[in-house]
């Protein structure tokens, strides 16, 4: 796995220029989360894999960027004889 480049901002620098604007995705997520548990839940692999990526945030510091993009990844590498939709779904189903 590629190091990723040290920051030109110190980390105090960084918390100054995106502290609000990251506060605001994280209250957005929230409400999207409230938003779908008062209209029934979801038991849907988008979800399943939104959970997974909300609990690798806690993880190992230096990692969590890849292992969420690897959550919402599709891991197979054999081709499909058409696609199976006419957009992307933003996450694997993996059968869950």
């Amino acid at each position: 796995m590629t190091q990723a480049a040290p920051s030109p901002l110190t980390a105090s620098e960084l918390v100054d220029e995106y502290f609000i604007e990251t506060r605001n995705r994280v209250l957005e997520l929230a409400a999207f989360l409230d938003r779908v548990d008062l209209a029934g839940g979801a038991s849907d692999f988008r979800m399943h894999a939104l959970e997974d990526a909300i609990a690798a945030l806690s993880g190992e510091r230096a990692t969590r960027v890849s292992r969420i993009q690897l959550l919402f990844s599709d891991p197979t590498t054999e081709l499909r004889p058409a696609l199976d939709r006419k957009g992307a779904v933003g996450a694997f189903d993996d059968g869950r």
